[in-house]
């Protein structure tokens, strides 16, 4: 590829064990690991990628921080929300408490980076038969939150892992124009 157009941050927020480092890495290699560690601190990963607007196509570097989700590593969240474009709050399908979390993450994001587009993303469907959050209350909580979307993957599967970005950079990118 050649030049950079747009630079993104995007954040990857919720509680430990909902699969962001999965998504990650999914989105990034296209593989899934399953030997996947809890993250400690924050973890990086960039991915440059082609994308087709109306001013024609555009190369968009996305920088993707993986926030640990455990409680111990909160406290980092105001500094590294700090100048990003666009935020996943993931939540696992199987685990109400993980999207009973969402107040406290957005409320951060919000009062530091205001306006960012947050995509709210239910993972894990792979385990369908040990679902406990309807797809529906998933939907209506990105409505109540003033979200950008909703949207259910699998970081196993590969469900929906390019969909999902693919979204959100459009989102970010028409914010630029």
């Amino acid at each position: 590829m050649s030049k950079i157009d747009f630079t993104f941050k995007i954040l990857m927020l919720g509680s430990e064990s909902t699969g962001k480092t999965s998504l990650s890495e999914r989105y990034i290699t296209g593989v899934f690991n399953p030997d996947t560690r809890l993250t400690v601190g924050v973890e990086f990963y960039v991915k440059t990628v082609e994308i087709n607007t109306k001013e024609g196509k555009k190369n968009v570097k996305l920088q993707i921080w993986d926030l640990g989700g455990e409680k111990r590593f909160r406290f980092l969240l105001p500094t590294y929300c700090l100048g990003s474009s666009g935020a996943f709050f993931l939540y696992d399908i199987t685990r109400p408490e993980t999207l009973d979390a969402l107040d406290s993450w957005i409320q951060i994001i919000r009062d530091k980076n205001n306006d960012i587009p947050i995509y709210l993303v239910g993972n894990k469907i792979d385990l369908e038969e040990a679902r406990k959050i309807p797809i529906e209350y998933g939907a209506q909580t990105a409505d109540m939150n003033d979200l950008v979307g909703h949207i259910e993957v699998s970081a196993k599967r590969g469900d929906n892992v390019e969909k999902v970005f693919q979204e959100l950079t459009d989102i970010m990118l028409n914010n630029c124009f």
